[in-house]
């Protein structure tokens, strides 16, 4: 038989083993404890309740006063009629000499950190029995030696720009007509090129056409660089004989080549951007067959490619209408650092796999035109914005 004792104890005889000291220290670390999470808790639901609803009610402040009325659907079939709806309200008529925003050509001018040194020498001629226009590239003298590598390996990239109109105080865009490159000539200041191109040509289209010439410095492993440009308009030269120049170098300026409509749209909770191409404007050369064209948009964060994406080939006429939106998933910190490139792009139907960059619109913070794009986007949360972008090469 087992006996089994039961010892019974009170709560009174029960003792902690701690001196005061460490009971309230204890105590102490708990209320601070408490104090902090209660603190982190008010917190939150300040930042929620502050956030979203202001957000909101500004979305639709902004979208009133600029006329766009937008449903809150996420179904693909309801977005695309959005954008459609919004690229007729915002295109631009046959008629309309607006290119969208006004830009200062100078400040899209490529400044080179690197001194643009050094003159070119070239000829033109203009044979009216064969309608044809030859271009000769000479040579170039004290060309400007790049820092890093201590040595110049240079080439001279040539385009013939034909203009939309012949007025030359108003601001027209251009067209590529041709494009041609030089021989590479490795490791020379003063390169003997003697390279000579040609071109059918008629004989009225002459006074809208300019000749640029662009020295670049080939690089094998990254872009090449820039060292110096030279243009000349061909509308008051006499070109009937051969016409030989020698023009300093000048810092590259931009062309505008064409108008892009874009929509931007950033959707915080998902973190999505959401980037809509819905139409793009250039100049069709009358004698030049049509061609297609697509549009590649590339987001960078410090330099650094993050993400690409391209829309589908369309094909090409004065005004292409894509209606297509390109998703990119980026963080909150991706947001505010990033940039974003559009690039216009026409497929050479005789080269295999080969493409000629039309234009880029860089849509990057600091900027006129694009930083306001940029600031109605983060104003207004969930909404797509549509702006016109030039297009520049």
């Amino acid at each position: 038989m087992i006996f089994f004792t039961i010892l019974s104890l009170s709560f009174g005889e029960i003792q902690l083993l701690f001196s005061e000291k460490v009971e309230f220290s204890i105590l102490g670390i708990s209320a601070v404890l408490f104090l902090i999470a209660l603190c982190l808790l008010i917190w939150q639901i300040y930042h929620y309740c502050t956030q979203f609803p202001v957000s909101q009610r500004a979305d639709g402040q902004l979208a009133k006063s600029r006329g766009f009325q937008y449903a809150t659907q996420t179904r693909d079939t309801k977005m695309e009629a959005q954008y459609e709806e919004l690229s007729h309200r915002l295109s631009p008529g046959p008629s309309c000499t607006n290119l969208g925003s006004s830009l200062d050509l100078e400040s899209m001018a490529d400044l080179e950190e690197e001194q643009i040194q050094g003159s070119l020498r070239f000829s033109l001629y203009y044979d009216q029995l064969q309608s044809r226009l030859v271009v000769t590239v000479l040579d170039a003298q004290d060309l400007a030696v790049r820092d890093f590598s201590h040595s110049v390996d240079p080439f001279v990239w040539v385009r013939l720009l034909w203009a939309e109109r012949e007025d030359e105080e108003q601001v027209s865009l251009h067209c590529v007509l041709h494009d041609w490159q030089t021989r590479l000539v490795k490791k020379s200041c003063s390169p003997v090129f003697g390279d000579q191109f040609s071109c059918a040509l008629a004989e009225e289209e002459v006074s809208r056409v300019t000749v640029r010439f662009e020295v670049r410095d080939f690089d094998k492993y990254s872009r090449h660089g820039i060292l110096g440009e030279t243009r000349v308009s061909l509308n008051r030269l006499k070109i009937s004989y051969p016409l030989e120049l020698r023009q300093d170098l000048q810092v590259p300026k931009k062309d505008m080549v064409g108008e892009a409509l874009l929509s931007l749209k950033y959707l915080p909770t998902s973190q999505r951007l959401e980037v809509g191409v819905l139409k793009i404007r250039t100049v069709c050369h009358p004698n030049k067959t049509e061609r297609a064209l697509y549009a590649r948009i590339s987001v960078t964060c410090n330099q650094c490619k993050l993400r690409h994406q391209r829309t589908t080939q369309k094909q090409r006429c004065e005004v292409t209408v894509f209606n297509e939106v390109l998703t990119f998933v980026l963080s909150d910190h991706q947001i505010k650092e990033c940039s974003i490139i559009v690039s216009v792009f026409e497929p050479q139907p005789l080269k295999k796999s080969s493409k000629r960059l039309m234009g880029n619109i860089h849509l990057i913070k600091g900027n006129t035109s694009e930083n306001e794009h940029w600031k109605l986007m983060m104003q207004s949360l969930r909404q797509p914005i549509a702006m016109w972008h030039l297009i520049f090469l």
